[in-house]
């Protein structure tokens, strides 16, 4: 293998007060360090998002937007410079079990078959006290799910018009052709807290009615 086999995706925006704890969540990994690369995108952060990450120069690849593009825009840029067979995103405010690079992608390499692999996540406060389970797939997130890298760039990548639920535009047109399974471990967790995007009712409305004009009804 001439470079890594997971790349992790690490979309940050204005997260000085959570991004070391994702980082952390990662670097300790049971995975072998050069088997996986983090590459953090910071998307015009004007808060000490850079300074928290100036911590773990050496340990990560960084990239920063001169100006903030959207989180789908971020996204694609990282995958356009990893190296890995695989990819998965971890957002910034969150962080994961010691073993969820090592368990995904061995049940991706054991599977030549399978497209894609998510895992079930545990819902957390700010002080990470695990609120509720879920199931991967009845509660899909955008992150925690680990894709086959050929097959993001075969797809077009993220559609830079949705910044948010630009998730589920993904997920809707991976389905047409793939599919995800489910690895029922919680191995992500998932952070709950004010700033999250999801806490803006108005935009999550708009980008929704967006994703009914592009696909039709969903659900």
């Amino acid at each position: 293998m001439t470079g890594p086999l997971v790349s992790v995706l690490v979309p940050i925006h204005n997260q000085e007060t959570y991004v070391g704890r994702c980082l952390r969540s990662l670097l300790a990994q049971s995975m072998r360090r050069d088997e996986f690369e983090i590459i953090a995108i910071d998307d015009g952060s004007d808060d000490r998002t850079a300074y928290a990450l100036e911590l773990f120069r050496g340990d990560i690849t960084m990239l920063r937007n001169d100006r903030n593009l959207g989180l789908p825009a971020s996204l694609n840029r990282g995958i356009l410079a990893s190296r890995g067979a695989f990819i998965v995103r971890v957002d910034s405010d969150d962080y994961v079990n010691a073993n969820f690079l090592h368990f995904l992608s061995f049940f991706l390499v054991e599977n030549p078959d399978v497209d894609a692999v998510a895992c079930d996540y545990w819902v957390a406060d700010d002080e990470e006290r695990w609120i509720e389970r879920r199931n991967c797939l009845e509660r899909p997130i955008g992150c925690g799910v680990m894709f086959r890298r050929e097959q993001l760039l075969d797809l077009g990548l993220y559609d830079e018009r949705f910044r948010c639920h630009e998730d589920q535009d993904l997920r809707i047109r991976f389905l047409v052709k793939h599919a995800i399974r489910r690895l029922e471990l919680p191995l992500y967790r998932y952070r709950r807290h004010r700033s999250n995007m999801t806490n803006d009712a108005a935009e999550m409305a708009r980008h929704e009615q967006m994703l009914v004009e592009k696909h039709g009804a969903l659900g």
